[in-house]
């Protein structure tokens, strides 16, 4: 049994985290933080917990911190927000104890594109490059053999997934890729904001972060530059949708040749052979949110639009789940050794 704790548990990914650690038969969890809830049970900030869960969210000084988190816990997912996670992770990191970063701190090895699109300035450099990008389906090796890694953004997932069989095959243009992305409010986090409040949200659909301004483009462009093995270069736009949770992403590809949507969900289906948590779907299917809500599921569709030479692939994941928390939990279990669906195997909630 090992002993889990998380740095950044009142929020969505973190309770999220908790959730899964509870039904998982070889984690126990021994350790959470929240800095404005301090004293207080983690069911006290979430009634689901009640009875299940009597932790009591504790401080994560910047003096001594370190020592007690890494006492209490021999894996740690830090679940703080960018900016605030990477002198966490400075602390905590020692090559002993597992680290899993659920920000965007460190899934770059060049500290100017971090501060360029992040804006705000890395103040520990000298860690740039050392976790490994902690995609399971595309670096399952690289992830089994470290004991730092970044969880990748909730967009970049449903993206880098619903892509990575075209760019390995080589089968589209690099340089000219569309994806256009829905995500559940829940993607907003925890705190209130404007954007996020029931009256903007309900029976709405706006748009954010439009004109290729989006911090997770440079990540997109980097993963799957690293899957393609040429530079991709892609265009991002974001929207909110009014659902609690999950992304619907659509991605638009030129094919270098003449492919039928048969020879295609072919080539998808071998590709993700064996991979438990993505699911092709039958020619004629196509992924629906709530299939996937509540799951660590990657439900994937496409249709070759033979007038204008272009696949669309649709992918649907939860971004609380597959996009954070259950995906964090996957990449535990490879380094750990557990078999990689252990408290993971429930199902889209749907209804």
């Amino acid at each position: 049994m090992v002993r889990v704790g998380i740095v950044g548990a009142s929020g969505y990914t973190g309770s999220e985290l908790i959730r899964f650690l509870l039904n998982h038969s070889k984690a126990e969890l021994t350790y959470v933080t929240a800095h404005r809830y301090v004293g207080q049970k983690v069911s006290s900030l979430y009634p689901n917990f009640a009875g299940v869960c009597d932790l009591v969210y504790r401080s994560f000084p910047a003096d001594g911190g370190a020592a007690e988190a890494k006492e209490a816990a021999e894996v740690l997912f830090i679940a703080l927000p960018h900016g605030a996670s990477m002198e966490v992770v400075a602390q905590v990191l020692d090559g002993e104890h597992k680290i899993i970063d659920l920000s965007g701190d460190f899934r770059f090895a060049d500290k100017e594109i971090y501060e360029s699109w992040y804006g705000m300035p890395h103040k520990c450099p000298t860690l740039l490059g050392m976790a490994v990008y902690g995609l399971p389906e595309v670096n399952r090796k690289a992830i089994k053999g470290t004991n730092f890694v970044s969880n990748p953004g909730c967009y970049p997932t449903g993206a880098i997934l619903a892509t990575a069989p075209l760019l390995a095959k080589g089968l589209v243009l690099e340089q000219d890729i569309i994806i256009d992305a829905l995500t559940g409010v829940s993607g907003s986090g925890r705190a209130a904001k404007e954007n996020t409040h029931y009256c903007y949200c309900d029976e709405n659909v706006s748009s954010y972060k439009v004109g290729g301004v989006h911090q997770h483009i440079p990540e997109m462009e980097q993963e799957m530059s690293k899957i393609a093995g040429e530079e991709v270069r892609i265009s991002f736009t974001p929207h909110l949708a009014p659902f609690s949770r999950g992304i619907y992403t659509t991605a638009y590809c030129n094919l270098k040749k003449d492919l039928s949507t048969t020879e295609l969900i072919k080539i998808f289906s071998e590709f993700y052979e064996g991979e438990y948590f993505v699911k092709v779907l039958p020619e004629g299917e196509y992924p629906q949110v709530k299939s996937v809500a509540g799951s660590n599921f990657c439900h994937i569709g496409l249709k070759v639009d033979e007038r204008t030479g272009r696949v669309i692939v649709i992918s649907a994941i939860d971004n609380l789940t597959k996009g954070a928390s259950g995906q964090a939990i996957q990449n535990m279990n490879i380094m750990c050794g557990f078999d990689e669906t252990e408290g993971l195997t429930g199902v889209g909630l749907m209804p």
